[in-house]
């Protein structure tokens, strides 16, 4: 892509660094990572004192979450950290990297579960130890889903949050049916009701997830976010007092909380100062754009960029 200046201006309105990055979720991480740290601990040792090797695979299961918490607190930390001359625009996109993670991690923990249901199902259910069970997946409940509402929040507007709130309500949501299948059970001693729960609460959990791997693949991609229309945008920025004409018109996310603008906008009078920093702010406000480049050109042909752009 080349630039031809001359009579052009360009103005940049920067958001401050992103010291808010996640909200103020540092402990909502520290206590959810602390809650299921200390599952697992109790899930090692109920599965040894109750020989069962479920509750063991399981606490692998739920290692793995405190692994994508991790990440995802991991990224949040160093998007706040300040833009260097190499990274330039900071270390933001580890969000959407995190949630793009977060998400296949989720994937490969359900197709897990999906394919050790199917094996049991075709194969000799395995006798489940009732009683011991759903006391262990009670405890599973309680802690998934208090962790979960830490996240619940922020799950609305940052897809890396949402990604480590359906990651705890999906361990919610499979220990509910563990409680389930495993009274059932209990009444029936139809032991292949634990796999048929299972496979349900995969498809479930599942259509949560696909959206989230859609989303965050579509950020990873400099994909316009959702929630913002591309075409209101154009019409908002035409529509502004001198301006004759828009080009150039590119939205993108720098991290999960944060969105960029570049336009060229035509203007044969000329957009002094107060006019840019008056619609940067409108676009921060009426649509959540934070980082605005917005260069005017007097006449197109002094600024030939259409014609000097080359797309592939």
């Amino acid at each position: 892509m080349g630039h031809a200046h001359g009579s052009c201006s360009h103005h940049h309105h920067h958001p401050a660094p992103e010291q808010d990055a996640g909200g103020n979720y540092d402990r909502a991480f520290a206590i959810g990572i602390g809650l299921n740290v200390a599952f697992v601990l109790i899930e090692v040792g109920c599965g040894f004192a109750f020989n069962s090797l479920a509750l063991l695979a399981d606490a692998g299961h739920n290692l793995a979450d405190v692994a994508g918490l991790l990440v995802a607190w991991a990224a949040i930390l160093l998007a706040r950290r300040r833009p260097t001359p190499r990274l330039t625009y900071g270390l933001g996109r580890g969000t959407i990297l995190a949630a793009l993670a977060n998400a296949v991690l989720l994937l490969v923990g359900l197709g897990a579960i999906a394919s050790e249901a199917v094996r049991r199902l075709l194969g000799d259910p395995v006798t489940i130890e009732s009683g011991g069970v759903m006391v262990v997946a009670l405890i599973g409940v309680v802690i998934n889903g208090a962790t979960a509402l830490l996240f619940r929040s922020g799950a609305v507007h940052d897809i890396n949050l949402r990604g480590a709130f359906l990651h705890m309500a999906a361990d919610a949501g499979i220990s509910g049916g563990v409680i389930v299948a495993a009274g059932l059970i209990a009444v029936t001693g139809w032991n292949w009701i634990d796999p048929i729960t299972s496979l349900a609460i995969v498809a479930i959990i599942a259509v949560g997830t696909w959206g989230l791997f859609r989303d965050s693949l579509d950020l990873a991609l400099d994909a316009v976010p959702a929630g913002i229309d591309h075409g209101a945008v154009e019409h908002f920025i035409s529509g502004q007092p001198g301006v004759t004409g828009l080009h150039d018109l590119h939205i993108w996310p720098l991290s999960t909380s944060t969105v960029a603008l570049t336009a060229h906008l035509v203007m044969p009078e000329g957009g002094g100062d107060g006019f840019l920093l008056d619609l940067a702010a409108a676009l921060k406000v009426r649509f959540g754009i934070a980082h605005a480049t917005l260069q005017v050109e007097r006449d197109p042909q002094d600024c030939p960029l259409i014609s000097v752009h080359a797309h592939v």
